[in-house]
């Protein structure tokens, strides 16, 4: 019998693929250019070892993620001596654009990636938390983290809506959520709906928790997750400063806990634990298909007539004209 569809059982096409990595370090904390000597290192490492295209670094990579300093803050009152630490901490972030952004850059169109690279953008007397976008053609742009988590609040601004970029690849569309953004609803919604394949969680959570949120925002999106934390100790931070969690250089600070996910929740690469490394995982492209038959955020699976989303995508300033 003939069949009426005969090419319906034919073998699919060649694979659509991307090779992804996630890199689990830090830098020594206060030292920019010793942070942007070891960032071009480990992206350089991640390319030409691993054949990675898409490369992503950790929460704060540039500037630091001061883990377990105080600044001196409590309720109502600052310190000399925290005021001085905020100092070498402002002294420390970049400035974007800037000669930092300048020489990642020229990196990325030598090899000809695409990366997410977590960093503290000075702009005046705030800083931001960010992810910057890098690709072949160089500096892409950057997300502005929207809520500094708990006591970040009195190191970082807040974010806006201008500034929640996805980044076409040309096989793959970029996004990027930074640590506990990864836990608003409404945060997800609106990038879900900017068509997000591959979801770029620079982070410094370290937590086993962390892994459910990762599986979930994977499920949840029908989107590829690539989360790299970072891996901290004590003997990166300067001797004169005194983390709560202990003064031995072999303490650890941040823990690490890097992982890739696919859009259907299975772990594909970490998680990593107990030092630096760099996961790296064979995307294959069509799995964002599969995994949307059944489920599509933002598609087939939403009730338009019963929640809608308004997202601001305009710069907030407190000045104008």
């Amino acid at each position: 019998m003939t069949s009426l569809f005969p090419h319906a059982a034919t073998a699919p096409g060649p694979r659509r693929t991307v090779t992804a990595a996630v890199v689990q370090a830090a830098a020594p904390l206060f030292d920019t250019q010793a942070a942007l000597a070891r960032a071009e290192e480990l992206i350089r490492e991640a390319v030409l070892s691993h054949r990675a295209e898409v490369v992503v670094l950790p929460e704060a990579f540039l500037g630091g993620y001061p883990k377990g300093l105080d600044f001196g803050v409590t309720v109502g009152s600052r310190t000399p001596d925290g005021r001085e630490l905020f100092r070498r901490y402002h002294a420390a972030a970049i400035s974007v654009p800037g000669p930092e952004v300048d020489i990642l850059a020229a990196v990325t169109r030598e090899l000809g990636c695409h990366t997410v690279v977590g960093a503290v953008e000075r702009r005046g007397g705030t800083l931001y938390c960010v992810a910057l976008f890098f690709g072949p053609d160089g500096y892409l742009g950057l997300h502005r983290k929207l809520m500094p988590t708990a006591a970040e609040r009195y190191l970082w601004g807040q974010g806006d809506g201008s500034t929640l970029p996805v980044v076409d690849t040309g096989s793959a569309r970029l996004g990027a959520a930074i640590c506990w953004e990864n836990y608003m609803p409404l945060f997800r919604t609106a990038m879900y709906a900017k068509g997000v394949d591959l979801w770029c969680a620079p982070t410094v959570d370290d937590r086993d928790a962390w892994q459910a949120t990762m599986r979930h925002i994977a499920l949840e999106g029908r989107c590829f997750v690539l989360s790299a934390s970072q891996y901290l100790r004590r003997d990166a931070v300067p001797s004169d400063l005194h983390p709560v969690q202990g003064e031995e250089p072999d303490t650890v600070l941040i823990g690490g806990g890097s992982v890739i996910v696919s859009p259907l929740g299975e772990v594909l690469a970490g998680p990593l634990r107990g030092g630096e490394g760099i996961l790296a995982a064979e995307l294959d492209l069509d799995d964002l298909a599969r995994a949307r038959f059944d489920f599509d955020p933002i598609g087939h699976y939403a009730r338009p007539d019963v929640f809608t989303l308004h997202v601001d995508e305009s710069a907030r300033t407190a000045v104008t004209g």
